[in-house]
Parts: structure tokens; sequence; C-alpha cells
């Protein structure tokens, strides 16, 4: 049974102790692959070498996070468009928007949203979008570009309403499910019951976001199975077609990268 987890952090430092037993852990379960989100220039070599640690399991993507994005951002972007250029990714994020932390720069969220748009388009990859407090902020974003130049990709972590999930679906995005679906009261059971499995993909967010019974501890990819198991329980339908469809989904998403896969020139290094 092929599992993916299409988006986790496991370059930080909760990790540093046991970082390769749980990358194996998940991988001899049955994660073929795990996709991780670039957060800002702080976190790109490490990205690196997790990817030449783990090669053609580990993929990561480029893009830079709406909690990172500062007076600086526009050298953050420089940076994000600078790598992008240089080497393969499966996608372009995490990027979005944030309305639960700090909103003071809201607005220059917003023009790094658009600017990383364009970038997806410019090298075809999808976008993996945060959209926390603000599902209805980046729908509209999207909106806002020509029919021709919206990329498409996943809403990481949805949270959203049901005519906000539908809506991204109808821009030929998928959602991310993750451990909030089996938190009590989050509601998104409901939305999954009536989506579905074929707009949805997996992922922990790890080390973020553990499915219960771990949550409030650290998250880790082996915990997708908790997820795919939780989804099967929510769909009334067994885990080898949650996996089947789930991970169908993910290499439609990343299809780039399952098809031609990373060049062994792809071994950059982030330092200097």
């Amino acid at each position: 049974m092929e599992l993916i987890d299409t988006h986790a952090h496991l370059y930080v430092h909760q990790f540093e102790e046991d970082r390769k037993e749980m990358v194996l852990r998940a991988v001899n379960s049955g994660i073929a692959s795990i996709f991780l989100p670039n957060i800002d220039s702080g976190s790109i070599q490490d990205m690196f070498d997790l990817e030449s640690e783990f090669p053609g399991v580990c993929f990561p993507m480029m893009g830079l996070h709406p909690c990172s994005v500062k007076e600086n951002f526009r050298e953050e972007l420089e940076k994000v468009e600078a790598w992008l250029d240089k080497r393969s990714f499966s996608g372009v994020g995490e990027m979005g928007l944030d309305l639960y932390w700090d909103k003071s720069f809201f607005e220059e969220q917003k023009e790094a949203f658009l600017y990383q748009c364009k970038l997806a388009v410019d090298h075809d990859l999808p976008i993996i979008i945060h959209s926390r407090l603000a599902t209805a902020e980046c729908l509209d974003l999207i909106k806002s570009l020509p029919s021709t130049r919206r990329p498409t990709g996943v809403f990481h972590c949805f949270g959203g309403t049901m005519e906000e999930a539908k809506e991204a679906i109808d821009l030929g995005f998928f959602l991310g499910i993750g451990g909030v679906l089996t938190f009590k009261k989050s509601g998104l059971d409901l939305i999954v019951k009536e989506l579905g499995l074929n707009s949805l993909v997996l992922e922990t967010d790890s080390p973020y976001l553990a499915p219960v019974p771990h949550r409030g501890k650290r998250n880790e990819s082996f915990y997708i199975h908790q997820i795919a198991a939780a989804l099967a329980s929510t769909l009334q339908t067994e885990i080898e077609e949650v996996a089947g469809i789930t991970t169908r989904n993910a290499k439609k998403l990343f299809e780039k990268t399952f098809k031609t896969g990373f060049p062994e020139s792809n071994a950059y290094s982030a330092r200097g």
C-alpha cells in the first residue's frame, strides 16, 4: 500500500536528534514520497541536506511562507526566483496568506502571493497554498489573475467552508487533508463526506498538527497512516481505497516530478 506525504517540514530543528530514523520509519511503512515545502531563505540548506540524504524520497519545493513575509520580503522573493531558475523543484511554496498570527504585513503577503503565482506559471509548477483564516482572500487573488495565468496546486491544511472547497476544486486545486481531520469539532469530516476522495491529498504538516492520539506532540510522516485510516473511517470505505486514490491525486499534483524526477545536478548548496 503506497502512501504519499504531500507536505512535511522534516528539515526543521524538531527532528535534529532522530531525523534519519524518523524518515526510515516512514519509508519502511510504505510512504514512498515526502514533499518538503520551503519556509524562507533560512531553511533552504537544511531542506537540500535532507534531499541529499534521501534522494528519490524527499522532494523540495521553493517559496516564501506568508509568516516570513516581513520588511525584506522582496529580497526573499528574489532568492526564491533565483533558485527556481537554477534547479528543479516540485512546486512553489509554501506560500499564501495568514490572518491568524501577524496581520501587519497582509498587503505584502498579497503581493508575495501574486508574485509567486507568476513564478509558478512561468516554471509550470503547482502552488502550495497556506491559507489560515484567509481561504476566501486566496481564492479572490487567484480569480483576479487572467484565466491563462492562473496556477493550480493544493490548498494545504484546508480549513475553509464547503463553498470555498468547491470553488477551489473548480479552479483546479486539490485539498490537503491532515491531522485536523481527527480533531473533534473541526468540521472537516463533514466537508470530506460530501466531497469524496477525488480532490483530496494526504499530508502531515510535520512537525505540526499531529493527529489524535498524538495531538499536541511532534508530528511525523509515519502518521500519514493514521490520517488515511481516519479518512477511510469518515468515508466508510477501505484504507486501501483511500491510499490508492490519494496517491493517484498526489502523482497528478506533482506530475512533473513523477514524470521526470530530479537530475543529479540538483545537488546544489545554499551556503555561502
